[in-house]
Order: structure tokens, then C-alpha cells, then sequence
């Protein structure tokens, strides 16, 4: 008898563990999806902002496999006397052209009136780029790269990136709040359904 009575309270009890699991499983998995997001956004906007860098995006394979197509990199400026050969660096190919490219330096010579001259080659090239670069053209420091947000980097202008700034610090915000109250419900919930499992057990065996 004792059993029979027992069932719906066990029952409501196995409901509310399997909802726990999957309320554990839907926020880890939403909190990891906002970290990942954030992570997104600091790679792309927060972290070059505040560093004084300039992000780009790799679109060629010279530098494969250290830098392979829609990498997005981002590079620093530093004094040309603190480069070294090893260091990859992102420089403009002609003065009067924006286009630019990042190689690694080979060799670091002075001319007659001691002005360092930096030859550069891809790791991936055979032989080493035809002309020696001038302090004037090199834009920065390799600092760090991400795989394949080099393309979302592409879509973004100076407009659009502030805009995604603002808009991505309030989504994120507003998501972060909403996720911590619906977990907080959620858990009330699941103790309010536990405890009235109990107390409905409870009276029926009296």
C-alpha cells in the first residue's frame, strides 16, 4: 500500500531531476556560447582598440601554415630599432598604395647613413620579397591571430565596427541578465515542484 501511495511523489521527484539536469545543460552551454561571443568581440574590436593596434586580415597563403588565408591578425606599431630578423611584420607594399602584406623579416641591413632597411620573405615563399622596406612603410608588430575571423574582420568598416561595439556590449549585457534571472526562476521552480511533491506525499499517507 505504502508503495502505491509513494509512486507520484517518486515520479514528481525523477521529473524534477531530469529538469535539473537539462536546466545545467542549457545554461552551461548558453554561458559558454556567451563567452564565446565575448571572446569574438575582444579578438576583433575591444582588444586591438585598447592596445593601440590595428587588426587585418591574411588573404593570401605566403605565410601558411603559420598564417593561412582568413586569419584575422593584428599588429602593433613599434620603434623600427626594436625589429629583429624572425619578427613578422605588416608593411605597405608601395608608398603610394594602402595595400598592404605581412611576411616575416629575414635580414635587417643599414645603409650609408645608418637607416635600417628590413628584407622580408613568406614562410611559405621560396625565395625573399624583391624590395627592401623602409621604416615609412612598415604599419606594426604581429601581436597575436585568430583562425578564420579574418572574414567576419572584412565585412566590419569603421562605422560598422563602433556600431558593433555598442550594440554587442548592450546584446551581451541584456543576455547576461536574462540568462542569470531565468536561472534563478528556474531553480525556484524546481524546488517549489520538489517541495510540493513531498508535502502531497506526505498527506496522503496520513
Amino acid at each position: 500500500m505504502t508503495s502505491v501511495v509513494d509512486r507520484p511523489a517518486a515520479v514528481a521527484e525523477a521529473d524534477s531531476e531530469q529538469t535539473g539536469v537539462w536546466w545545467w545543460i542549457r545554461t552551461v552551454t548558453s554561458w559558454l556560447l556567451l563567452l564565446v561571443a565575448v571572446a569574438v568581440l575582444a579578438a576583433l574590436v575591444v582588444v586591438p582598440r585598447l592596445a593601440g593596434a590595428t587588426p587585418y586580415t591574411v588573404l593570401t597563403g605566403s605565410m601558411e601554415p603559420t598564417l593561412s588565408p582568413g586569419t584575422l591578425i593584428v599588429v602593433k606599431p613599434v620603434p623600427t630599432t626594436e625589429l629583429r630578423a624572425g619578427d613578422v611584420i605588416t608593411f605597405q607594399i608601395e608608398s603610394d598604395n594602402p595595400a598592404v602584406n605581412t611576411h616575416r623579416i629575414t635580414q635587417v641591413v643599414y645603409d650609408a647613413h645608418g637607416t635600417p632597411r628590413f628584407q622580408t620573405q613568406g614562410d611559405a615563399n621560396n625565395v625573399a620579397d624583391k624590395e627592401l622596406l623602409v621604416p615609412e612603410q612598415i604599419r606594426g608588430k604581429y601581436r597575436y591571430s585568430v583562425p578564420y575571423l579574418g572574414y567576419a574582420n572584412n565585412a566590419l568598416t569603421g562605422d560598422s565596427r563602433q556600431l558593433l561595439l555598442v550594440v554587442a556590449i548592450g546584446g551581451l549585457g541584456a543576455y547576461a541578465l536574462w540568462m542569470f534571472g531565468s536561472s534563478v526562476a528556474d531553480a525556484r521552480r524546481n524546488r517549489s515542484d520538489a517541495a510540493d511533491a513531498r508535502s502531497e506525499n506526505n498527506d496522503e499517507s496520513l
